[in-house]
């Protein structure tokens, strides 16, 4: 998916008073944001700067991130008089999947402030420019791996999980490398379109999932310099004859065993492939390449992380293992549109009411989010309209959710909460129990809305 550079040129940029002004990276700042970033997005009460952080910044502005522009999509506040950066935020764009259908994706990243200058609303500042850009390229959604509750108050909400899997005890995996007719080597450039066609069937699993093109997967392979943040060796497991079956990505040789943990960030096979018969090559590999990493770092390795989400095919296959569940942490989403979005995603919705008590619905769904809402217009099972909504304000009497001829909202979903149910990250009835002014007036509506909306995993490894 490609994007008109052209258009991002935010309105936000510009003096913001107290001596500051918002504007656009530019190649001659990469120095400096480089020394920013891993100064100011050191790890937690590290003493010094962090060195991954500062050559993913580099990645970054050098551009070689395959769908990434410096100059368009880094923006920075500066010190008008020093010249010294104060603040700063960039937008990754990349391309996930709401079941089959594509949807443009912008991830704020690298965004950190100076210490003495926080509370100031900087960081406010800088996502008006970022959502801004994020609009002049049409982004259906944006997603951001944050710190707690902080971008809540930017229009967002967690409502995706992200990483949790499993963590095995690396005494337990299997010694050796003579395990059945498997074994793990280094992916090529060669491999890419058989990695490609892999990941792309094992995505049918899953609700959300991120897309990588050829372009996206040789970044992967080698396109980031050796100590950067999110640098991952990528592999191929391979047959006796040679033929790839799958591949794995893990954290790089330079990266730290954080916790004494190797973490497993990818891991899928082709179709018909055994998973019971290819895992336990697969562990042989994974606790060779966490002693090695570990005697080269002078370090213990005792954990392997499976940061493979909360559902995946690999889970039962080390059952006998005794892994400890690793809960998920989540994701912030944020819909620019949401009426847009839900009519993008209309097949999803269509597919999932085929089969179903609904298959012919016809009538109209009112969803209110108290401050607003979405109406959804249904005719033979087709999603033939979705518009913005808002429950009128002179309606007589007090709601009693009881079933009425008046344009009163189907269902109610407090303030952002309606996107868990939207991205499969809780049930309508874990929602409910959650929030007691989420609520449902007919039970009619409630199994229409669990048709449409159902509980799923998804597994989001971005491309960043």
């Amino acid at each position: 998916m490609t994007h008109d550079d052209s258009m991002t040129r935010s309105l936000s940029t510009g003096p913001i008073g107290n001596g500051l002004i918002l504007r656009q990276a530019t190649a001659t700042d990469m120095e400096a944001l480089v020394a920013f970033t891993a100064d100011v997005l050191r790890h937690q009460d590290a003493p010094a700067p962090d060195a991954h952080t500062a050559a993913w910044t580099r990645d970054l502005m050098e551009g070689r991130h395959p769908h990434f522009n410096p100059d368009q999509l880094f923006f920075v506040v500066e010190e008008i008089q020093s010249g010294a950066i104060i603040a700063s935020a960039c937008l990754i764009p990349q391309t996930w999947r709401y079941g089959d259908v594509p949807i443009a994706v912008g991830q704020p990243e690298l965004i950190g402030t100076r210490p003495d200058y926080r509370g100031r609303g900087l960081v406010r500042a800088l996502f008006s420019a970022i959502h801004e850009c994020a609009a002049a390229r049409g982004l259906h959604l944006l997603a951001i791996d944050g710190v707690p509750y902080f971008y809540r108050q930017f229009g967002y909400e967690m409502a995706l999980e992200r990483h949790g899997g499993r963590v095995l005890n690396a005494a337990r995996l299997p010694a050796g490398d003579r395990h059945d007719a498997y074994r793990v080597r280094a992916a090529t450039e060669a491999d890419v379109p058989s990695i490609g066609s892999t990941a792309d069937q094992a995505a049918a699993r899953y609700l959300l999932t991120s897309c990588r093109d050829d372009s996206s997967w040789r970044y992967e392979l080698s396109g980031r310099q050796p100590m950067s943040f999110y640098r991952t060796e990528l592999c191929v497991v391979v047959g006796a004859d040679d033929r790839p079956v799958g591949f794995l990505a893990h954290a790089s040789h330079t990266a730290r065993l954080a916790g004494a943990t190797l973490a497993l960030y990818a891991c899928e096979l082709a179709a018909a492939t055994s998973w019971e018969s290819v895992t336990p090559s697969l562990l042989a590999y994974v606790r060779s390449t966490g002693a090695q990493y570990a005697r080269a770092e002078g370090d213990d390795f005792r954990y392997v992380g499976l940061w493979l989400g909360t559902d995946h095919p690999l889970y039962a296959a080390i059952e006998s293992l005794r892994p400890q569940v690793a809960p998920p942490y989540a994701w912030y989403l944020r819909v620019p549109n949401l009426p847009g979005f839900v009519r993008h995603v209309a097949p999803v919705l269509e597919q999932r009411l085929a089969g179903s008590a609904f298959e012919q619905h016809c009538g109209e769904l009112r969803l209110s989010f108290y401050r607003g809402g979405l109406r959804l217009r249904f005719d033979d099972g087709r999603l033939v309209a979705v518009t913005a909504w808002q429950q009128a304000n002179d309606l007589v009497g007090v709601e009693r959710l009881q079933p009425t001829t008046a344009p009163r909202a189907d269902a109610f979903f407090p303030g952002l909460t309606f996107l868990q149910v939207l991205f499969g990250y809780r049930s309508l009835d874990d929602l409910a129990y959650a929030f007691p002014d989420c609520l449902v007036r007919t039970d009619n509506t409630r199994a229409l809305l669990t048709v449409l909306f159902p509980q799923r995993p998804s597994s989001v490894w971005p491309v960043v």
